[in-house]
């Protein structure tokens, strides 16, 4: 192979739309990066920017302990719609929105309108750049410095600059106050928005740093005349009360002033003085670069089409190079949006404030599809955000499991706004109160880096503990064979064709419970023969007249296959549960539940899901399926972001940052005792290389497979210990000694 993947991406105009914006991030501040010459906008994000609504009664857990042996009696005994009043009869409570602070405005007079324009976005960089005749701006958000920091050059440059909170559904009660003071660097600005009827705002500081020229107030902004670059850092914080401006305004200028410790910004003393722009983006690179830089993919695609734009690409989606950009995109922006919290439903970013689904994270599918990759893909930064959200919820993870059920122990939330993890949000059609299974599902990802890198975290150990605790107090009732009944039990987000939505044993419920029980029991041996048995009367799964994996182990209940979740094959995918290697007949059930699910209402995150398992189960055909839906269902933008649903509709970060996850396991899959390699490799990809990827058994993997049919993996273990080793050539044993490379040749079908 020659040349290589593109790191990057670009196009030949500006972004019309702020969902075709180019983006970057650093977990905590977001920008979009518009990159338009004449009106130059960055739309600026933050984590931490929730709407509040003054409806706290809402945000509890409703107290329905009480109430719960009489619905377990119920539905024990055949009342197919007993939990739909199980409730304490609250309005549907939507978690607080998400949106975007301001948009930072840089307005140049007519003029320059040459054709030499290219936008850019540097996957290996964060940077996005805009070039136009001699103007050229240049954005990153510092990983390093937490700041959001622009750079535009050109000779005579005259910029009107200011910070406009003017987007699409900003309320109209928001409360705004302007500041603009001259500096002796050129100005510092300021932007604060007071929520309506509430003592929290919010605050953005913009120091302009100007090279050259003259420098005057136009309120709200500054016109910059005649200078040769401008510097722009910025930042934006929620509070209560009011912010110093000042104080902030003396932190951006000593970053722009470089009074950093020596050698702090990642580059050599010796040499030319860098510019407050390189030095700032040094530093960033050390840590982005680093993270950015583990993991690569080339497909060996024409390299006439690495070079074309993204939108070219999209035009040609069974392409090679575009899965190359997409695999890359995607690990970019999943890096970019991961830091205080996780990605929510649209990463890190939007430019309305009337976002989807409230740009929550939603737990019971998304979040964990979104992070998939983090472990393989060698993004510990993504797990580190994971954990963050977790462990900062817990004890409203412990009110849930004390309210609802009247347990010890922890229940998760089926959605949060990133602040608090109470169960708000049900309703009858939804009744995510009843679901179980959240602590384990958003455990796993914790697990799965700890196996990967030989640790045991203590935060995790102890959830563990959490999570097995409320199924010790919560698994009570029996079946007519002293099986345990998880009761009352929902499979998200999906009903028995037969019965409503809240009801016995979901396939999901039974998943979860062993797993939680079992993988405590290990870290915990005081506890282990208690909770071991604890799982082993858990009833098995049923596989139903079709031949398939029944959503519902409950005999009598009957399968809804048109949906869009695929929550009954959790044992399948992310669990160990079900394998084509240790349960055949179970994984052929699976396998038949597949084949039976419908697409529902083509959201991405069901098509991905559906590929994530399907890899598992080792079916190549229905993995290339699966992608191809979403490949030829315009489902990403420009920005290479994507959407929700087909034809870019719902600005949504699924389908972005799930996407290398499977190609991740098309190519090689992981436990803590094996190691499956090309269980799903396509006809249309004759060569290519995967390297960095990390195992669940502590080694390195590079991997490549050539067109004769041969296939080279190279193991880098840190980790002595014996594995099994499964591809198109057959299983084998393997010994692995730490520090000791082993190279593998096999058929690569």
């Amino acid at each position: 192979m020659t040349g290589g993947p593109v790191h990057g991406t670009w196009e030949p105009e500006p972004a019309a739309r702020w969902e075709d914006a180019f983006l970057s991030g650093n977990g905590h501040h977001g920008a979009l990066v518009f990159g338009d010459p004449q009106a130059d906008r960055v739309v600026v994000t933050h984590h931490t920017l929730v709407r509040p609504d003054g409806d706290d009664e809402h945000r509890r857990p409703p107290r329905l302990a009480a109430e719960l042996p009489a619905l377990q009696d119920r539905l024990l005994a055949g009342d197919t719609t007993a939990a739909e009043d199980f409730t304490d009869g609250r309005p549907l409570t939507w978690v607080r929105p998400f949106h975007p602070a301001f948009q930072i405005r840089l307005n140049r007079p007519p003029g320059d309108t040459g054709r030499s324009y290219r936008r850019s976005v540097d996957f290996t960089t964060g940077e996005t750049t805009a070039t136009r005749s001699t103007w050229t701006s240049r954005v990153f958000v510092s990983r390093a410095d937490d700041v959001i920091v622009q750079h535009v050059t050109a000779p005579h440059l005259t910029l009107d600059i200011s910070l406009d909170p003017r987007l699409p559904g900003a309320p109209a009660g928001l409360g705004i106050g302007h500041g603009a003071v001259l500096t002796p660097e050129g100005a510092l600005l300021s932007l604060r928005a007071r929520y309506p009827g509430s003592d929290l705002a919010y605050t953005g500081v913009t120091l302009v740093v100007v090279t050259g020229g003259a420098t005057r107030l136009v309120p709200p902004g500054v016109l910059v005349e005649g200078a040769t670059e401008v510097l722009l850092l910025t930042r934006v914080h929620r509070h209560t009360g009011e912010r110093d401006v000042a104080a902030e305004g003396r932190a951006l200028r000593d970053l722009a002033a470089g009074n950093l410790p020596d050698g702090a910004d990642g580059t050599s003393d010796d040499g030319p003085e860098d510019t407050p722009y390189d030095a700032l983006l040094g530093r960033h690179l050390a840590l982005h670069r680093t993270a950015y830089d583990r993991v690569t993919l080339d497909l060996a695609a024409d390299p006439a089409e690495r070079a074309l734009p993204g939108s070219a690409l999209l035009e040609r989606p069974r392409g090679a190079a575009l899965l190359e950009r997409l695999f890359a995109a995607g690990r970019y922006h999943l890096l970019s949006a991961s830091g205080l919290l996780p990605p929510r439903l649209t990463g890190l970013w939007t430019g309305d404030w009337n976002t989807a689904w409230s740009g929550a994270f939603t737990t019971n599918a998304n979040l964990n599809l979104q992070t998939a990759s983090a472990a393989a893909a060698a993004l510990p930064e993504v797990t580190e955000a994971h954990a963050a959200l977790v462990h900062r919820q817990l004890p409203d993870w412990r009110d849930n499991a004390r309210a609802i059920f009247g347990t010890r122990g922890v229940v998760a939330p089926s959605h949060t706004d990133g602040e608090t993890g109470h169960t708000c949000h049900f309703s009858r059609e939804y009744p995510l109160h009843l679901w179980t299974a959240g602590a384990d599902w958003l455990l796993k990802p914790l697990v799965d880096h700890d196996e990967t890198y030989g640790t045991r975290d203590p935060r995790t150990t102890a959830a563990l503990a959490e999570a097995a605790l409320f199924y010790e107090d919560f698994l009570t009732r029996t079946d007519g064979e002293g099986r345990l009944v998880v009761v009352p039990s929902y499979s998200p987000e999906n009903r028995p064709a037969n019965a409503s939505w809240g009801t016995l044993d979901a396939a999901m419920d039974l998943s979860a419970a062993r797993h939680a029980l079992r993988t405590a029991a290990d870290r915990h041996p005081e506890h282990a023969d208690r909770w071991r048995a604890l799982a082993d009367r858990l009833p098995p799964h049923r596989i139903n007249a079709d031949g398939a994996l029944a959503e519902w182990a409950r005999p009598g209940l009957a399968d809804t296959y048109d949906h869009r979740h695929l929550s009954h094959l959790y044992g399948v995918w992310p669990l160990d549960e079900i394998t084509p290697y240790d349960t055949p007949g179970l994984a052929e059930a699976a396998h038949r539940a597949l084949e039976l699910r419908g697409a529902e209402n083509d959201s991405a995150h069901g098509h991905l899901h559906h590929a994530l398992v399907a890899a598992r189960l080792g079916d190549g055909a229905r993995v290339a399926h699966a992608l191809g839906r979403v490949l030829d269902g315009d489902y990403f933008h420009t920005s290479l972001m994507s959407a929700h649903y087909p034809h870019r509709d719902v600005y949504n970060a699924d389908a972005a940052h799930t996407l290398p996850a499977v190609l991740v396991e098309m190519l090689a899959q992981s436990t803590p005792g094996r190691l499956v390699l090309l269980p799903a490799l396509p006809n249309d990809w004759p060569e290519g290389e995967l390297r960095g990827v990390r195992t669940r058994f502590g080694a390195a993997l590079d991997l490549s497979w050539s067109p004769d049919g041969t296939a080279t993996a190279v193991l880098r273990p840190d980790r002595t210990h014996r594995i099994d080793l499964r591809t198109p050539s057959g299983a084998e044993t393997l010994d692995l000694v730490a520090g000791e490379n082993r190279v593998i040749s096999v058929k690569a079908r």
